[in-house]
Parts: structure tokens; sequence; C-alpha cells
């Protein structure tokens, strides 16, 4: 039985979003996926990369790709997208960009929800047009969550991953003031993050996930000398999730843990994934190796959802020169995980193979 369409979200409309998926469909690499996005839109940013367009085939529902002909991109257009989106200019703020983006999310995650589609890949939005057009979320990850609650129930716990062929790593807190951050690790929420990769991994790291988990302070507390949250705080939820039989260690001061879990050729690391308490703490590292064929992930959804490491660019946008690599290393890792074989890092390392 041929699997279920991946969606791909097209955006903010004035960002590289456009772009980068017309390339992504030009090169070959998302073969069963529809667009959930405005066509003219997409038609604009057709005109950037190809004289002569790309075609577009507008279809009413995922499952209607056998009626799309061959070399045409399909494309699913939601309700409620706002009128003139493809004569807005390029690369600036826009109220409509950020309502027509929370549609396509809203219209992608219901699709998938009822059973009709694979996964969800997400470009990249603006988090100022998201304000400006009145939705509260501060990014991706906590609207799908929010939209991946039943009503009126609680919503499922989850967190970001960010990965490329070198490291893994995923958040305790996310998009929050580093002031807020420092309040919200809690020990149950360093275990409740412990548990989530726990259950997520180990279909890519090759059985139970060896997990490193970073510090909070700097050369992680010194003992207590630079703060004691590694004592109070993380050291205990290490200890619970041990006794869960999680194999997690830690914890690390943060500035060196991630060569620890950086996945090169010659070397057996010892640890999968690395838990690192804030957002930047975590992401420096990650993209800085490179945001090219870096994903995000979120674990702990009811569905597949990744997204390329990278923003809206809106210093390029409109130039056509926007690089496609990330999303297309999104899309390949969703239709793995899709599959039942997640796997952000195509490749296996050394350790990898020795463990077969």
């Amino acid at each position: 039985m041929k699997p279920a369409p991946l969606l791909v979200t097209l955006g903010d409309a004035v960002g590289i979003g456009p772009e980068i998926v017309l390339r992504a469909f030009r090169q070959g690499r998302a073969a069963d996926c529809v667009v959930v996005g405005e066509p003219a839109v997409l038609q604009r940013a057709a005109r950037l990369i190809d004289p002569l367009g790309v075609p577009l085939a507008v279809v009413d529902e995922p499952g209607a790709l056998e009626q799309v002909p061959p070399g045409a991109l399909p494309v699913l257009r939601p309700q409620g997208l706002p009128a003139g989106l493809a004569e807005l200019p390029w690369g600036q703020v826009d109220a409509r960009c950020g309502a027509a983006a929370a549609a396509c999310i809203q219209a992608a995650v219901a699709l998938v929800r009822a059973g009709q589609a694979g996964g969800i890949v997400t470009a990249p939005i603006h988090k100022e047009a998201l304000a400006a057009a009145g939705v509260s979320f501060p990014g991706h990850t906590e609207m799908l969550q929010a939209l991946a609650a039943d009503p009126g129930g609680a919503l499922p716990p989850v967190r970001m991953m960010l990965a490329n062929e070198e490291l893994r790593v995923v958040l305790v807190t996310i998009h929050v003031s580093l002031r807020r951050a420092i309040e919200l690790v809690t020990r149950e929420a360093v275990l409740q993050t412990l548990r989530i990769v726990q259950a997520a991994v180990p279909a890519w790291a090759g059985g139970a996930p060896r997990i490193a988990v970073a510090g909070l302070n700097p050369h992680a507390g010194e003992g207590g000398l630079f703060g004691d949250e590694e004592q109070a705080i993380i050291a205990p939820a290490i200890a619970q999730a041990r006794a869960e039989g999680i194999a997690a260690a830690g914890p690390f001061a943060p500035d060196t843990v991630f060569m620890r879990a950086r996945r090169r050729a010659g070397y057996a690391e010892p640890f999968d994934v690395v838990v690192a308490m804030t957002h930047d703490h975590g992401l420096i590292p990650v993209k800085y190796l490179g945001v090219e064929h870096g994903v995000n992930v979120t674990l702990g959804l009811p569905f597949v959802r990744t997204s390329p490491d990278h923003g809206t660019a809106f210093d390029i946008a409109g130039r056509g020169v926007a690089d496609a690599s990330s999303l297309v290393a999104a899309i390949e890792a969703a239709q793995g995980m899709a599959r039942g074989s997640p796997a952000p890092s195509p490749q296996p390392s050394p350790a990898q193979r020795e463990r077969g």
C-alpha cells in the first residue's frame, strides 16, 4: 500500500520558503509531497529560479496525487488565506503573511490528524509576522503542540530536537527569555525531556539512546560555586531517569559536552544525543556545524513533523539564491519517520556500526 503523502507548508510568503520548496521539487527530492499554500505565491517564486515557471496542479485533498500531471507540483490551497499575498514586497514583516502561515499550519495538522497525510514538513515562518496577525504562539513548536491536543484535553509534552549528520540536541526550554528559561528548568521538566528522548530517539540511535545532559551554569556549577541548579534539579532528574532504565549521564559542562556526542569518522563517540537546558545553549553548536543539512524535529507529537533549521532569510528573499539543502534534509527525515525508520542523520556513525 502506497504511503500517505507528506504535507509541506509554505511558510512566510515573502521569505525564502516558497523558493526552497520549489527548488526541492525541481531537484526531485519532494516526491509524494503536497504543498499547502497559495499557488500565486509559488508562481511568483518560480519565476526566480526558472523563467518558464514550474507547473502547478491545484488539488482538493492530499489523496489526489494520482490526478496530478507528471512534472507538476501538487498544491492544496487552504481556506482563510488573505488576498494579495503574491503582490507583497519580499522580505518585509506583514501580518497577512503571518495569518497565511498560520492557516497553512492549521490545515496541514487537520489533514494529518484525519489520516490523509503521513506527516508535515514546515517551511520557515516569521515570528513577528505571526504576532502581528494576532497569533498567540511564539513559534511552530508551540502552535503544533496546541493543534495536536484533543478539544479540552491536555497539551502533549513536546520537545525540539535539532539534528544534522554530526550532532543531535534536544532542548528542555525553547522560545522564552533567558530569565524565564532558567525558571522553567525544573526537575520534572528535565525528567520529562529525558523520557521523551527515550521514547522517540531509539529508531535512529541504533538502540536505546545514550543521552548526555548538559548543565545550566558554567562548568556545570563547579560543585555549587557557580549555581546549584545542577545539584538541586538536574542531577536528581538524571538519577530518576536512570532508575527508569534511561541511559542518561551528567550533568556535564555545557561548553564541552557537545564534543562527546559529535559524530565523526574514526571516532566512537560515547553519546547519541545531548539534552540542553536552553535554546541558545543547545542550538549554537548544531548551527555552527552548518545549517545547510540541519533538521528540526518536534518530538512528542502524535504525528511526524520536521522543518529546516534556518529562518525566513528576509535579507535574501526574492533574489533567487536560497539554498534548499536543509529543507531537502527535513523532507527526507520526515519520509523516513513516516515509514517508521526515522533518520535525521542518514549515515550511521562508527559507534553505531560497532553496535550493529
